[in-house]
């Protein structure tokens, strides 16, 4: 697969590139989930360029420093002594060198220092506080366990903080990108097999290629590609979270199950959980791993008691969806059954979905300062899908989202938002429509 977009962030990190080369050395931090493409990105910026790449392997130090040396001779032509068995002193090394070469330092997986020696974060912030202003190094780190990268960078206690320059958060690739590829690799795709795509993927550009370089677009061949023998799916779920949560992920993949389920608040999730108290938890899901997020309905104060908690990242909603919830039939390989049991659900699960869809889609429009939905506690039947008000004053859109337009009922959304102006928002002007499959 071509690589797509970044187009911005391309820019803003050859604008880096440039003053570190004219200028002195620049430090750019670039995070994002697994599979998002930090990598990619970073090598695409700068290409063409004299660059050292490391990646930091879960290894000793000094076999990390003696795989490092040629990398560096061979990318630099210049001479390292094979002596060195420190990180503190390789980087020292090549500090120097950039005083007179201008060159791209990319290391990758940076928070794995953390299991080799943590004084190297140390090491590096006083090489780097003595150094900068005389060198040319463009130097470029990237991690992807959100958790470690917060912490390296941004704990004010942590000798890193306050060194990065510019920290660059990489998002999944937008809607218009999704269509692009759609167009590019499957022309005759229709509009549910986009929404299957971004329902499966959520724009994350490493299962987007799988999808691709193997030619199947459409939503039935997505769902067999994934539910087979030796699938890249099966176990992605929980080898991308167990990296964030370590050993103690039980009580976290628990809460994250529960939310996919549909038990969405938190004393409905501590039931769930066996009267478990997760404040805790729900905290670091929110603040530490970017997993989840709170939601209130549109235009409630911030302490209000009516939240919901959504899983962010979609993939990660349907693989807790399907392949933790049947971990039984993987283990016994019958993978017939659980592509039956997605096909049937298919239309349900994605009827939520398509509602998300329409709510990024709102967004990337930038015609809005506020895109929700609204609710009353349980009990009630006063629920809007989407209530977006846009940036001039007092005017908003209605959305009821259904993926078949035959299904909509203009009276009884009508009678809500009826309630939610006399209740919510008095002084604005309305415009109602039903958002489908067709209109996406």
């Amino acid at each position: 697969m071509k690589f797509y977009n970044r187009t911005s962030e391309i820019s803003e990190l050859q604008r880096i590139q440039k003053l570190s080369f004219n200028e002195y050395s620049r430090f750019t931090v670039v995070t994002g989930r697994r599979r998002i493409g930090k990598t990619s990105l970073i090598m695409k910026a700068v290409e063409q360029t004299t660059t050292v790449y490391l990646f930091v392997g879960r290894k000793n130090e000094t076999t990390l420093c003696a795989e490092f040396i040629p990398i560096i001779a061979q990318s630099l032509n210049a001479f390292v002594p094979t002596e060195i068995r420190s990180f503190q002193s390789l980087f020292q090394y090549m500090m120097e060198l950039s005083v007179s070469k201008p060159f791209n330092l990319v290391i990758d997986e940076f928070q794995e220092f953390y299991n080799i020696n943590e004084s190297i974060f140390s090491d590096m912030q006083n090489i780097w506080d003595q150094y900068r202003k005389r060198t040319r190094m463009n130097l470029i780190v990237s991690g992807s366990v959100n958790s470690l990268m917060l912490k390296i960078f941004q704990h004010a206690k942590e000798p890193l903080f306050g060194r990065a320059d510019n920290i660059i958060k990489l998002s999944p690739l937008g809607l218009s990108t999704l269509k692009e590829i759609m167009r590019d690799h499957y022309p005759q795709y229709n509009n549910d097999d986009l929404l299957a795509l971004f329902a499966f993927t959520g724009g994350v550009p490493k299962y987007l290629e799988l999808f691709c370089d193997n030619g199947l677009l459409s939503v039935n061949n997505m769902i067999s590609f994934m539910v087979r023998e030796n699938s890249p799916f099966t176990d992605e779920g929980k080898n991308l979270l167990i990296e964030e949560f370590g050993k103690n992920y039980t009580t976290y993949f628990s809460i994250l199950s529960a939310i996919s389920g549909g038990t969405n608040t938190q004393p409905e999730i501590e039931t769930a959980l066996g009267d478990k108290s997760i404040g805790g938890q729900i905290k670091r899901l929110i603040e530490d791993y970017n997993i989840i997020t709170r939601t209130r309905p549109v235009m409630s104060k911030e302490g209000t008691q009516t939240v919901r908690y959504e899983i962010k990242d979609n993939f990660i909603r349907f693989w807790f969806n399907y392949f933790d919830r049947h971990r039984s039939l993987i283990e016994i390989k019958n993978f017939d059954a659980l592509q039956t049991i997605i096909m049937a659900d298919y239309p349900t699960y994605s009827g939520k979905v398509l509602e998300l869809y329409f709510k990024q889609q709102f967004a990337e429009s930038m015609q809005f300062r506020t895109i929700g939905s609204w609710w009353e506690p349980r009990g009630s039947q006063n629920e809007i899908d989407i209530v977006a008000l846009k940036l001039e004053k007092n005017q908003a859109v209605i959305a009821e989202v259904k993926r078949q337009k035959k299904n909509f009922k203009p009276e009884l959304l009508a009678a809500k938002v009826e309630h939610l102006k006399n209740k919510v928002l008095p002084k604005y002007r309305f415009e109602m429509v039903c958002l489908s499959l067709e209109d996406m």
